[in-house]
């Protein structure tokens, strides 16, 4: 590991909070309705790092698998009926990372990973980009791919993207991928390609037709990568799946195993689970045939929680109970709650990580020092990075040096971490503060508000700090620009989302 500190961004203890849905569906149907919200200046209160790593001798493969939509629970090591033999075997002989965290949307958590610092710092902290959106991560926001790149690495992206898609600017090659295969936005279907009957399948910069189920083609795309990889050269792959995102499709043969399911909409998710399960395999035996999987760390994460509530299911119409498992943890997508931002995860290398639960604060923003620090990359083309380097508690389980989290910030509020005390403020009106103890209460069933009132406050002072800092969103300002230059309505054009 390097001996490179990295930029520390936020260091004080922190508490949890949560909100009702109502409440947080209630702040985001204001948001149009809110207009354009002034831009404070962006002042970083963390230091830059120009410093070189010290490098490894020989500078490790980065395979980081990212499922979409997945739930904490819904995997074989958790006890799930789920089979997910390849991933449990990667749980059982690496480090399964019980407290890590990502962004409750799917491009908010893909922009976090790649730049290492929070979506409120560059207008990404409001839901998902949506298919129609012209706006993506500021082209001046530096990628892990690049520091990769520059390090030596062959950069590769297998599957969603999700970060920008309107311009070519915003799209993988042109963001420190050397290659790219798969789609550009949030959803598509499984066996057309397509989003909105366009088809949404590229290599490169160049869309491309071809017939298979999405989950296979992608796990045949990363082995073919692997198999033509030269070993002496280090190779970073986000191999990122859009399973099991909505829609729940899944082949016939994976719906077979799951007979006893009853309920159509489970049976097909855990169909795409085991689906993906199965090309993790692969991806393993290429790296072993290749014999590099001894010089080889795997990521595997959720981009968020698994989806609870049929309003943050995307762009399709999903009704009844959805099959997503969180576990112990509170509501899912698209909350603050830790079912929406605690998600499963586990690391993987033979002989540097340590076998067992580490139970340590861990955000999704740390990869991007910790990979850089591994690789020998540099920093003196990002901007200040919210992330540290986590790489001593993942490989050895040592205490975090992370003991504050910001689970988002945007102008309805935001909600903060601070050691075992987390805090979710609803700031719009008719607004709600919600306090919890972490520790004592994982689930967030007892508010602790009025008990702590120092507590609240100080931690509230926190956020309007952070907030102070925060960029307007795109999704805001997107959508006013949108709405104004649209044609009038018509009641063809009125859509439902479904409940």
């Amino acid at each position: 590991m390097s001996d490179m500190v990295a930029p520390q961004a936020t260091a004080q203890p922190q508490p949890r909070a949560g909100i009702r849905r109502r409440d947080l569906l209630l702040s985001a149907s204001s948001f149009i309705a809110m207009g354009a919200i002034a831009s404070p200046v962006l002042e970083s209160t963390f230091g830059a790092s120009s410093a070189l790593a010290a490098p490894n001798p020989k500078p490790p493969h980065i395979v980081h698998i990212v499922s979409d939509d997945q739930g904490w629970k819904d995997v074989g090591f958790r006890g799930s009926d789920i089979m997910t033999p390849n991933i449990d075997q990667l749980a059982r002989t690496g480090a399964e990372l019980q407290e890590f965290y990502t962004q409750p949307f799917c491009s908010q958590t893909r922009a976090a990973m790649l730049t290492g610092r929070y979506p409120f710092r560059y207008g990404m902290q409001i839901g998902a980009i949506p298919s129609g959106a012209h706006y993506g991560v500021p082209t001046d926001e530096w990628y892990l791919p690049q520091s990769l790149r520059e390090a030596g690495y062959m950069t590769a992206l297998v599957g969603k993207w999700h970060v920008g898609h309107a311009k070519r600017e915003f799209w993988p090659r042109h963001r420190g991928f050397d290659y790219f295969y798969g789609a550009l936005v949030g959803e598509l279907d499984y066996f057309t390609h397509s989003a909105h009957g366009i088809v949404d399948w590229y290599r490169d910069d160049r869309q491309i037709k071809e017939e298979g189920y999405v989950t296979t083609l992608l796990g045949n795309d990363a082995v073919r990568l692997i198999e033509k990889h030269d070993p002496d050269k280090p190779l970073y792959l986000y191999l990122a799946f859009t399973s099991p995102h909505t829609p729940y499709q899944a082949p016939q043969d994976y719906l077979d195993r799951y007979k006893t399911i009853a309920d159509p909409a489970r049976r097909a998710y855990a169909a795409m689970i085991t689906a993906m399960d199965d090309q993790i395999g692969r991806v393993v035996a290429a790296l072993e045939k290749r014999k590099m999987r001894d010089n080889t760390i795997i990521l595997f994460h959720s981009d968020n929680g698994g989806t609870r509530s049929a309003k943050f299911t995307g762009e399709s119409a999903v009704k009844g109970e959805l099959p997503p498992n969180n576990g112990p943890y509170r509501e899912g997508k698209g909350t603050l709650y830790e079912g929406g931002t605690r998600v499963v995860a586990v690391a993987n290398w033979p002989g540097r990580i340590k076998a067992g639960q580490v139970n340590e604060m861990i955000h999704v923003i740390d990869l991007f020092p910790t990979l850089i620090g591994l690789a020998g990359g540099r920093f003196d083309k990002s901007k200040p990075v919210d992330g540290l380097d986590v790489w001593q508690t993942i490989s050895a389980g040592q205490p975090s040096p992370r003991t504050e989290m910001v689970y988002n910030i945007d102008p309805s509020g935001g909600a903060i971490r601070q050691g075992d005390w987390k805090l979710v403020w609803l700031a719009l009106l008719p607004g709600n503060v919600e306090l919890f103890n972490l520790a004592a209460d994982p689930s967030e069933k007892t508010n602790l508000v009025d008990a702590n009132p120092d507590k609240v406050k100080a931690l509230q002072g926190r956020i309007k700090d952070l907030a102070a800092q925060m960029v307007t969103p795109f999704f805001l300002t997107d959508a006013l620009r949108s709405s104004l230059s649209r044609p009038p309505s018509t009641p063809e054009d009125f859509f439902t989302i479904s409940d």
